[in-house]
């Protein structure tokens, strides 16, 4: 067995590119890339053929499936191990929308496991920046049956059903498997999701994708996914208070926080059972856990905590540092 002591580990991140896509995702992660259009960044990902691959340390070029698959436990938590094996269960993204994206639906594990044999998508969203004036559909406004929502659906006029949200930096919307959503235009967030791939597009306001065709619609497939008891998603109310754990969402799938440290924290870790990520989007920090060398962590820049840490040093530069924190607390 490998006794070689873990790290915080960083990745390459995985840039797509979408018809809806700005411009904000690569001068904010401080890389160089010549695409244009890009709409997301997928910073941790066990997505087949969208593994994410280490890029500091011992570890670099190893993809997070051969890391889990050599330490097991000791990188993700024994109950976390013991449900999902080799497969890393979160998939991280910062999402830049220059327009608004499809009305979609995300399959529950059910149904997702019935028809793909994957995980279903639960989600949440942090709001990184929004123009003045943007806003989010989220959940319906009223109860509506199968028939409406197909008829909708087909005409083009489901966006009047669905509850429309004004959205500022901070905001947090939790976005569960069933509930019809769009993120809308001039809005850069970081979404937590479960790892899944599988998205239901309703209606896409008649665009064409990137190869000059019309995207494919699943107005059929998302008639079964949808949950027509679910509407009028809120905000979500959260205190917010600096050098102390503010919790957002506590689910099934992940549990988010969001810290804004303005002298060196200590994150107990001891009692989780589980990795921790960090996502960095103001500000940066010096990160350091039991023996390892300390990791510098800048906004843009997410982090991978294994679950053997005990603790994690925190330590603000220059200033303040604004970072969400994330793990999974398996029952």
């Amino acid at each position: 067995m490998n006794t070689k002591a873990l790290y915080p580990l960083k990745f390459y991140p995985i840039l797509k590119q979408a018809p809806w896509g700005g411009e904000r995702i690569v001068p904010f992660k401080h890389i160089v890339s010549d695409l244009s259009h890009v709409g997301e960044s997928w910073e941790i990902s066990n997505v087949p053929g969208n593994e994410s691959v280490v890029s500091n340390g011992d570890y670099a070029e190893k993809t997070i499936t051969q890391l889990i698959d050599l330490f097991k436990e000791r990188l993700v938590g024994n109950k976390i191990y013991q449900q999902h094996g080799n497969n890393f269960p979160l998939l991280i993204k910062f999402i830049d929308a220059k327009q608004d994206l499809s009305i979609q639906v995300h399959p529950d594990d059910q149904l997702a496991q019935k028809r793909n044999s994957a995980n279903g998508k639960t989600e949440m969203w942090y709001i990184v920046e929004a123009d003045p004036h943007a806003f989010l559909l989220s959940g319906f406004k009223k109860q509506i049956d199968k028939q409406e929502y197909l008829r909708r659906a087909y005409d083009g006029s489901i966006c009047e059903v669905i509850q429309q949200h004004p959205v500022r930096k901070g905001d947090c919307f939790f976005v569960p498997a069933g509930q019809v959503h769009a993120i809308c235009a001039n809005i850069f967030l970081i979404e937590i999701q479960q790892t899944s791939d599988i998205t239901y597009r309703i209606y896409d306001y008649n665009r064409k994708g990137i190869d000059g065709k019309l995207r494919q619609l699943h107005i059929k497939e998302a008639e079964d996914a949808i949950d027509f008891s679910s509407h009028d998603n809120k905000n979500i109310d959260y205190t917010f208070l600096p050098d102390r754990r503010n919790e957002m969402v506590n689910c099934p799938y992940f549990t988010t926080s969001v810290y804004q440290l303005t002298k060196p924290f200590t994150l107990p870790l001891q009692q989780l059972d589980s990795f921790v990520i960090l996502i960095a989007y103001q500000g940066s920090f010096i990160l350091k856990i039991n023996h390892s060398d300390a990791v510098q962590v800048k906004a843009g820049e997410s982090v991978l905590i294994p679950a053997e840490a005990d603790s994690a040093l925190i330590s603000p530069q220059d200033g303040d540092c604004h970072f969400l924190c994330v793990h999974v607390d398996e029952k």
